[in-house]
């Protein structure tokens, strides 16, 4: 629209520049035609009162009068538009001065922006593989702690049934000696558990070992005839038992704190995860959402730069064709002025 408007000020001036030109062609022929009237008139001199009203010096008065007046009439057409031109140049400069200024300023501040985006999109994938890294690592440990645990359960599985059998045995040889039945005891599967449990037990002494060995093997006097309650036997074998009851209620009792550690543990890495997971789909999405940003931040500032400089090239065109325009008017107000003054003084 400002182009437009230009242009059409621009010509409008020109045309007016035409129409000038002219009345000086007219003023000629005025001048010639006031001599030529001069002429007539002298020769004329005794002609009567009509004639003298129509003598062509008055017509030729009246013709530069007339041409004064149109003179004077385009000369304030041409001033309008010319006014209207310079308004324009003002107006138009101090936008496109006004539409610079926030572009140089937008520039690089979007240019700043969007290098902080950078800086936060690599920082947030960083984030991202950490918290996927970490998440992996986190359910790795739930699944060995699982698989340790259902290890350690099975070894105390085997630990108790073997000591429960143990105690078992115990309990039916301390209850067999102690009613002076040790001759039918001996043909148990009991006592073949408890002889083989005392050739295998290593934290014995070795001469309670002899005995009870001699004793479950049927090779002692007393097996035949045990006194009960009395014999040293029982007491052996008494303390056996308190000793793997003992071993029993220690194992149980570290299985139950091995069993709520593990839960505890689980509970703590559920919590883990479902953070770590909340925390990658957050930045995930993060990073999706600055990946657009950027890509608009980038393509807002060469917008704004290709208006930076289009709005350059205007300025500078329209602050040429200002001046030019400003040198033009101020010599054609000198030549109509001139022009004026000639037909104001024939």
């Amino acid at each position: 629209t400002r182009k437009v408007f230009a242009f059409s000020g621009q010509r409008s001036l020109v045309c007016s520049c035409s129409s000038a030109e002219g009345t000086m062609a007219r003023v000629a022929m005025a001048l010639l035609l006031v001599a030529v009237a001069l002429a007539v008139s002298g020769a004329s001199a005794g002609s009567s009162e009509a004639e003298t009203n129509a003598n062509p010096i008055r017509k030729v008065v009246t013709l530069l009068q007339a041409m004064q007046k149109k003179g004077t009439e385009e000369g304030e057409k041409e001033k309008e538009l010319f006014d209207k031109f310079m308004c324009y140049c003002k107006g138009g400069q101090s936008d496109l001065g006004a539409a610079i200024s926030a572009a140089e300023s937008k520039v690089p501040a979007v240019g700043s922006d969007i290098e902080t985006s950078e800086a936060k999109l690599v920082q947030t994938k960083e984030d991202l593989k950490q918290a996927q890294t970490d998440r992996a690592a986190a359910k790795e440990s739930m699944a060995e702690a699982a698989a340790l645990m259902e290890k350690e359960a099975a070894s105390f599985a085997a630990t108790k049934s073997e000591l429960d059998t143990n105690i078992a045995a115990i309990k039916k040889a301390v209850t067999a000696l102690e009613k002076g039945m040790s001759g039918g005891f001996l043909q148990t599967d009991a006592a073949q558990v408890l002889l083989k449990l005392v050739q295998g037990k290593q934290d014995m002494i070795d001469m309670d070992r002899q005995e009870l060995v001699a004793f479950l093997s049927g090779s002692s006097g007393e097996s035949a005839g045990y006194a009960p309650q009395g014999g040293e036997i029982t007491g052996i074998v008494k303390e056996i038992g308190d000793t793997m009851q003992k071993s029993l209620d220690e194992a149980t009792a570290a299985e139950g704190e091995s069993v709520k550690g593990f839960e505890a543990m689980m509970v703590a890495k559920n919590k883990e995860v479902e953070a770590l997971t909340g925390s990658i789909e957050s930045k995930t999405k993060q990073i999706g959402e600055l990946g657009v940003a950027i890509v608009q931040m980038k393509e807002d500032l060469s917008d704004t730069q290709a208006a930076l400089m289009a709005d350059k090239e205007f300025l500078q065109e329209l602050d040429g064709s200002c001046e030019t325009k400003g040198k033009e008017w101020e010599e054609r107000s000198k030549t109509r002025a001139e022009e004026l003054v000639a037909l104001a003084d024939t």
